[in-house]
């Protein structure tokens, strides 16, 4: 009778994971499908430099707005009706971004899309994490990512066929059709039975888990809520907490290394990279950023095999390592001129290899990290400092990086981002976690006894 429910119980946990995940698919369609328009913006409305750093970045501060308000609605009205409204507002100002008929009110409707991205990255890391089982809770948070990376490249390839055409408004506008799609799929997502727990909603709970877990698991997954949150302080305690102030901290942290690495100059500005680097041709360009896209997707499917085998730490090792070593050696490249056909390749190859290494570790660890090490009183309000932490962050990389080139040099900003990521592998040695095959009630009741937060997982 077992096997049977096993059978019938496993195919659901992945259809939630995968449907739940479709938010990040949004979020890089969005994330991507600016660095194919901009070229075409800008011709179009005779940008300068600081308007196209406003198109771009004017998503990313009304993702820091969506997410300070993310926490009150997943909190009041549930992970699922916080993913909901994302992919209304996802709908909306894709049809509106495609009709702008000025780049003010392009601006403002990207104001107004960065609401759902904020939402949208804060929800979904954490309604997976509280849907998943323990033994893959890693690989269905990094499902997000992938579906961000899977997003890029979408938005990257539908860049490509318009800009035959030279349609800003059709790269701007097709977000919809997914956006709608996601609408309709997310109805039928369980609601989050640890959020179910937090109303008082008992039996709803165990209903909910009744799906997604194994008969036998239900009862004492149910027990281990309970005393969690029979043994957990008020938020405002937890916020006069120092053991929780520290966690904040470290989230924050995790956040400004991920942006800091410098993946967003990468994905915003791809095409005026391949660019500096000597592809002059606009379509080559842009195919050099769908090969960057490409890379991303495949990098990251590596990262949720392992994440659950290998752990947190070692990956972040990794990837650390080769996003410092890559950037250094791109960096170098500018600093001695790329003047010939061996020197450009291998400047995309210092490229794809930053990829490589961010895709595999910073992308998907970061995001797993931040909803896993948060008690469950404070989970709503950690995640969404750290992610609006995330936002603020991007947004200063894509408002400010055409004049930190124009100021440092190609050379200067990129061994400006290595040195940050030789800074961030000190960090991680001395506090990131290892969290694999641990319940999220047992990492709160490391915290909340006064545990390091490199031993949170322990």
């Amino acid at each position: 009778m077992e096997t049977v429910q096993t059978l019938k119980n496993k195919p659901f946990v992945y259809i939630v994971g995968i449907t739940a995940a479709l938010a990040g698919l949004l979020f890089g369609i969005d994330i991507g499908v600016i660095s194919g328009a901009l070229p075409f913006l800008k011709q179009d409305f005779q940008l300068s430099t600081i308007q196209q750093e406003a198109v771009v970045s004017a998503i990313l501060a009304g993702a820091v707005v969506g997410t300070l308000f993310s926490g009150f609605i997943t909190r009041q009205y549930g992970r699922r009706f916080a993913i909901l409204v994302s992919a209304l507002i996802f709908s909306i100002g894709s049809i509106l971004s495609a009709f702008s008929v000025s780049i003010n009110m392009l601006i403002i409707v990207r104001l107004f899309l960065g609401l759902a991205l904020g939402l949208a990255s804060f929800t979904a890391p954490l309604y997976l994490s509280e849907v998943a089982p323990k033994n893959v809770r890693g690989a269905m948070i990094a499902l997000y990512q992938l579906m961000i990376t899977i997003g890029i490249l979408a938005a990257f390839l539908s860049d490509t066929a318009f800009s035959v055409i030279g349609s800003w408004r059709w790269m701007l506008g097709l977000p919809f059709f997914p956006a709608f799609a996601m609408f309709l799929a997310v109805l039928m997502l369980p609601k989050s039975p640890r959020w179910l727990m937090l109303r008082g909603n008992k039996e709803q709970a165990m209903a909910v888990l009744d799906r997604v877990r194994h008969s036998h698991e239900v009862e004492g997954e149910i027990q281990e809520i309970e005393s969690s949150l029979s043994t957990s302080h008020s938020l405002k305690a937890l916020l006069k907490n120092r053991f929780f102030v520290k966690v904040l901290f470290l989230g924050i942290a995790f956040q400004i290394i991920q942006q800091f690495s410098g993946i967003n100059t990468v994905m915003y500005y791809a095409p005026t990279i391949f660019q500096m680097a000597g592809f002059s041709s606009h379509i080559g360009q842009m195919w050099g950023t769908v090969s960057v896209g490409a890379v991303n997707v495949l990098t990251t499917i590596v990262s949720i095999l392992l994440v659950d085998k290998i752990g947190r730490r070692p990956i972040l090792y990794f990837g650390l390592c080769v996003t410092t070593i890559s950037l250094f050696l791109l960096g170098y490249l500018f600093h001695i001129g790329i003047s010939s056909p061996d020197l450009q390749y291998s400047a995309v190859a210092c490229l794809l290899l930053f990829i490589v290494g961010f895709a595999v570790s910073l992308g998907p660890i970061i995001w797993i990290l931040c909803a896993e090490i948060y008690p469950l009183q404070g989970r709503d309000v950690g995640v969404t400092v750290t992610t609006a932490t995330n936002w603020l962050c991007n947004a200063i990389i894509g408002f400010s990086f055409l004049s930190l080139l124009e100021g440092l040099g190609p050379h200067g900003t990129f061994w400006m981002f290595s040195g940050i990521g030789l800074v961030s592998l000190i960090f991680i040695r001395f506090f990131a976690p290892e969290t694999k095959d641990v319940s999220l009630e047992q990492i709160e009741t490391n915290l909340l006894s006064g545990k390091s937060c490199r031993n949170l997982g322990r």
